[in-house]
């Protein structure tokens, strides 16, 4: 299984990190390889992407869920076995720091390589920037989901 843990410092409070990080279906606007996010359910959602030609599809449900602190997941369905989870942690009133960890099984030559030469991780660190210029632009964020699942 491979693994990928970034972190990055964005410039604006816990609250409107986490809070837009809860709004899934707006993440192909900072993560590249993602086409489309639906939400199906408050713990369900439907994943469409793109890595360069391969197209992928897979459910992932959120297994944890605390306002302001973490959102972890798992895939449940599709072509992409995988699992992570996003932590927040206040720097200080204005500043969050960002850190995702994910893990998954690669398949196939091409992601097994992908994996051994860390693109898995630099495309992360690539989308946590993306996030950072995206929620620093706005000041705030798309919409908020507070609710609490237990793990």
């Amino acid at each position: 299984m491979a693994q990928a843990i970034e972190t990055i410092d964005v410039e604006v409070p816990v609250r409107t990190a986490y809070d837009q990080w809860t709004q899934f279906e707006e993440f192909p606007k900072f993560l590249d390889e993602v086409e489309s996010i639906t939400q199906t359910t408050p713990t369900l959602t439907v994943w469409k992407v793109k890595v360069g030609p391969v197209e992928k599809t897979f459910e992932a449900e959120i297994t944890e869920q605390h306002p302001d602190e973490r959102v972890a997941w798992t895939s449940t369905g599709g072509e992409v076995d995988h699992a992570g989870v996003v932590t927040f942690h206040k720097l200080s009133d204005t500043e969050t720091r960002v850190t995702v960890q994910i893990d998954w099984t690669t398949e196939g030559v091409l992601e097994k390589l992908g994996a051994a030469i860390g693109s898995d991780g630099r495309a992360i660190k690539k989308d946590l920037a993306n996030f950072k210029q995206y929620i620093e632009s706005k000041g705030q964020a798309d919409g908020a989901w507070r609710g609490d699942v237990q793990a």
